[in-house]
């Protein structure tokens, strides 16, 4: 778990939002936005990403255009009591697994699945399911994103090169 991030004032908040916006936006551009010299930007954007308020900067990609076609979710149901450290375990071992998180409800987690195709998403749910303490999955398939600009729209890394046959 994370500790809670320090506190942060208006202008931090308005810096913040525009690197969420576009995380390209130069430090002058953003200082005539919220009335601060470029200087005093930096030092901002440096003590954020210092205290972990930020915790990185990242490029939105078109899934499709890195070989990711098919995308879905995936709760997984476990045997038992699976530890969260357990499961991140494993999850870090597929990285055709973009978001893994525990959650209430009936499953004991949901993956955030992208795949080159279905035979590809096939055969992740296989590696997922021989692990000893999955009892079972149940997976829902993406057909469109109703806010395409949301980051779960985009992609974080490339597809894996499709495996020799």
């Amino acid at each position: 778990m994370h500790s809670a991030p320090a506190p942060f004032d208006e202008l931090d908040r308005k810096i913040i939002t525009a690197l969420m916006a576009n995380a390209r936006t130069s430090f002058a551009e953003i200082g005539s936005t919220v009335g601060l010299s470029s200087t005093a930007v930096k030092r901002r954007v440096d003590r954020l990403r210092e205290t972990g308020v930020i915790t990185g900067f990242t490029a939105t990609v078109e899934p499709s255009a890195l070989g990711w076609r098919t995308e879905a979710y995936v709760e997984v149901y476990c045997e038992g009591a699976a530890p969260p450290r357990r499961l991140a375990e494993v999850v870090r071992n597929h990285p055709e697994i973009t978001a893994a998180m525990t959650v209430t409800g009936a499953a004991d987690a949901l993956l955030h699945v992208r795949a080159r195709d279905v035979e590809h998403f096939e055969e992740v749910l296989e590696r997922i399911r021989v692990e000893p303490f999955i009892r079972k999955t149940i997976s829902v398939m993406v057909l469109s994103h109703l806010l395409p600009e949301s980051p779960e729209a985009g992609a974080t890394q490339p597809a894996p090169a499709a495996s020799p046959e």
